[in-house]
């Protein structure tokens, strides 16, 4: 389970304090797929920074399965950072690696032996589709096919969340229906939580059951993606689902 408690995130600018997360307090049960939605600067993207545990929140707390991430140093942070995969929007693949050598890299720096890592990355490979492509080069891939890749790097320490960040909206609609559907086979298949971050519905709508709007730094909204579809109550909720609904909603 993961637990924002009442997180908060300023940042030091040369025009005064900048509050970029407002005492958000959020909910995601084990296995869940939330999709957290927002226009950009809407704090979703500093709100998982926290929870990746790249970022410490100036006050509050966020608590995975009761531990508390910001009382984790060292060794132990670490450790808590490994089982918390995320997919980036632009992929991040190293350039001179081919498709296998990407998805071995987080077995290398986490220390698994030879045959351990390489039987992995094979297993990965195959999750996600990739067994034909192994030995390519990022260069030689598709879109679809790179952030496949980067999909299969992040499962590759076994982690018990996902952090997918704007990880479709690099991509033609085809193709982002494709890696949502395997978002939802992953998880179905090892019941991983996944969190969706996103300012597009139509991901949340496809693959997500619960919901949790943003705007300036708050959630403004929760719910279940069924009831908020039907119930919006926000106007900017109102907004996202009425640009999936192609403005049948107001």
């Amino acid at each position: 389970m993961i637990q924002f408690e009442n997180v908060v995130k300023k940042y030091k600018t040369k025009n005064g304090v900048l509050t970029a997360v407002k005492d958000v307090n959020l909910t995601i049960n084990d296995g869940q797929i939330v999709g957290l939605i927002g226009f950009s600067g809407a704090g979703k993207s500093t709100l998982v920074r926290m929870l990746a545990g790249l970022e410490t929140p100036t006050s509050g707390q966020i608590l995975i399965n009761g531990t508390n991430l910001s009382a984790l140093k060292g060794y132990q942070l670490r450790q808590k950072r490994q089982k918390i995969g995320m997919v980036f929007q632009h992929f991040n693949l190293l350039w001179s690696r081919t498709v296998l050598q990407n998805i071995l890299l987080p077995l290398e720096i986490a220390g698994i032996n030879k045959t351990q890592r390489m039987t992995r990355a094979h297993e990965l490979a195959k999750l996600v589709g990739l067994s034909e492509k192994e030995n390519a080069y990022p260069a030689e891939l598709s879109g679809g096919q790179k952030q496949r890749v980067g999909i299969a790097r992040a499962l590759a320490n076994n982690p018990d969340i996902l952090i997918s960040d704007e990880a479709t909206s690099a991509l033609d609609p085809e193709t982002t229906n494709e890696i949502l559907d395997l978002l939802l086979k992953i998880n179905q298949e090892v019941n991983i939580t996944i969190l969706l971050i996103t300012h597009e519905m139509h991901a949340v709508a496809k693959v997500g059951s619960q919901v949790a709007v943003m705007e300036n730094g708050q959630i403004v909204e929760t719910g279940s993606v069924t009831e908020v579809f039907k119930h919006p109550k926000e106007q900017i909720t109102k907004q996202f689902v009425a640009d999936e609904l192609n403005g049948k909603v107001g």
